[in-house]
């Protein structure tokens, strides 16, 4: 009878050691919409430092041309010079967050640009966020323009 009231104790110990604390989806999806948020400001200001800095290095990114960005380096040389090439009010809005697990999500969001013409090219963002060290990063990018 000890060694079964031992074992019992011991199986509910090593449990607990290895359960993962739940996600708070309120707290991080507000986490998760400053990264969105910090992302917009990074290319409307040609921030490169806090492009690097919220995105993990080995970030893909597909656009809505069909390119394939694919690196830190060559993602953030795409992004600074898209934003020169393509002036205009750029809007992020989030629409939806979809945790895949404790250190993934997808994040929807309309993705508007705001030509100098008044013109609105109106199109869609899907990000992957990573949870890498704590920290909410984006991992992937995929534009796409609706062709209706």
């Amino acid at each position: 009878m000890k060694n079964l009231i031992f074992l019992y104790f011991f199986l509910l110990i090593t449990s607990s050691a290895f359960c993962q604390n739940p996600i708070n989806p309120k707290e991080e999806s507000q986490k998760i919409i400053d990264l969105i948020s910090s992302y917009s400001k990074a290319r409307e200001t040609k921030d490169s430092v806090l492009l690097k800095e919220i995105l993990v290095k080995d970030i893909d990114q597909l656009v809505s041309s069909g390119v394939w960005r694919k690196g830190i380096a060559e993602a953030v040389k795409g992004m600074m010079e898209s934003s020169t090439e393509n002036p205009g009010d750029r809007t992020l809005k989030v629409e939806s967050i979809r945790f895949l697990g404790q250190e993934a999500a997808l994040v929807d969001c309309r993705y508007e640009i705001k030509n100098a013409d008044g013109t609105i090219r109106k199109m869609w963002s899907t990000f992957v966020a990573e949870a890498v060290k704590g920290k909410w990063k984006i991992s992937a990018i995929r534009n796409m323009l609706p062709s209706n």
